[in-house]
């Protein structure tokens, strides 16, 4: 399973697509928060499932809050990443990752494009597609039965 994955995209969908294009083909996006009205448009508009959580800017949504997934018999736990300090270090969102089983866990929030293996479990924030950002960027991952793996690009 090939995943598009996206984060504090705060409104700017049209860098949503652009990253979709430039990934495809894919099976799902996920969208990790801050962004919950891209990812509602790009559900809308895309012939791909999309999953989002939301993020500490999606006030009034009802998506989750964070999400634990099976893909291909691996587990992923989607989450924003604020209600887990991921701006002071990744401690406690690595801690909520081992609890839950996860083999991956998805972050967003800091805007800082993080693709780090540790025993047993990746730590993949896809960093930001905002305007005002000086580094613009998404993340793909593949998932199989014989493990996880994840790439950061660059979006102009």
């Amino acid at each position: 399973m090939k995943a598009l994955v996206i984060s504090d995209t705060h409104g700017n969908s049209s860098l949503a697509f652009k990253a979709h294009s430039l990934a495809e083909p894919v099976d799902i996006i996920f969208h990790l928060g801050d962004g919950s009205g891209d990812a509602d448009l790009m559900r809308n508009v895309l012939d791909v499932n999309l999953i989002n959580v939301a993020g500490n800017c999606d006030i009034g949504s009802t998506a989750p809050r964070e999400l634990v997934l099976e893909c291909e018999g691996k587990k992923i736990l989607l989450s924003h990443g604020d209600i887990y300090g991921v701006k002071s270090g990744l401690v406690k969102l690595e801690q909520r990752g081992r609890e839950v089983g996860a083999d991956a866990v998805l972050f967003g929030h800091s805007h800082l494009a993080t693709n780090e293996l540790r025993p047993g479990l990746l730590l993949l924030n896809p960093g930001t597609l905002t305007v005002a950002s000086h580094r613009r960027t998404y993340a793909v991952i593949d998932v199989s039965p014989d493990g996880i793996s994840a790439s950061i690009h660059d979006i102009d």
